[in-house]
């Protein structure tokens, strides 16, 4: 059976915005839910040039906004997809803001968007296999795949592994949290 492959670049996408008055939140800064909005956008359109069909979002890993966005940058979002299961992708985010009055540029954040493929009726869809053409893209494959099994993980772990706890086990476990426990 022949699958098909497609190279990193076919797919990369690269997407800038002005950030307006209306993206603020309450302290002047541009919402975080506003960047994410946008940085949803360019990993749909990133992982549908891959896959050549609809993409949903499954997942968000790994956000953390380390420097504010301020009314008035172009935010750029530059995406490639990093890894590729059977199905899903793994697209990896990288979001600068550019001041243009004083032409400074600030990595805000970067993350990964897991994405899956679907048919026309719903079902899941398999999609094109990835080139790898040089050391990065090979590193980025796999943490992209070490992420994708950690993911996996977490869940399993959520879904069960607290409940085989007594209430006894988890009230020692938060004794030295910041929480107080009323029953």
């Amino acid at each position: 059976m022949f699958v098909k492959m497609k190279s990193i670049q076919e797919s990369e996408t690269i997407y800038t915005e002005l950030m307006i008055p209306s993206y603020a939140n309450f302290g002047g800064k541009v919402h975080g839910g506003v960047l994410l909005s946008i940085m949803d956008k360019v990993a749909y359109v990133c992982a549908t040039k891959h896959s050549g069909s609809y993409v949903v979002t499954v997942a968000v890993e790994g956000v953390e906004f380390l420097s504010p966005v301020e009314v008035g940058d172009l935010v750029t979002v530059k995406a490639s997809v990093n890894y590729v299961g059977k199905t899903s992708m793994i697209i990896g985010m990288r979001v600068e803001a550019f001041n243009p009055r004083t032409s400074q540029s600030t990595h805000t954040n970067s993350c990964y968007f897991t994405m899956v493929a679907k048919n026309d009726d719903g079902s899941l869809k398999e999609v094109p296999g990835l080139l790898l053409q040089n050391e990065t893209e090979l590193r980025r494959f796999c943490e992209g795949k070490w992420l994708r099994e950690n993911a996996k993980q977490k869940r399993e772990t959520l879904k069960g592994d607290l409940l085989q706890f007594t209430a006894v086990q988890l009230h020692e476990m938060l004794k030295t949290d910041n929480c107080k426990i009323i029953n």
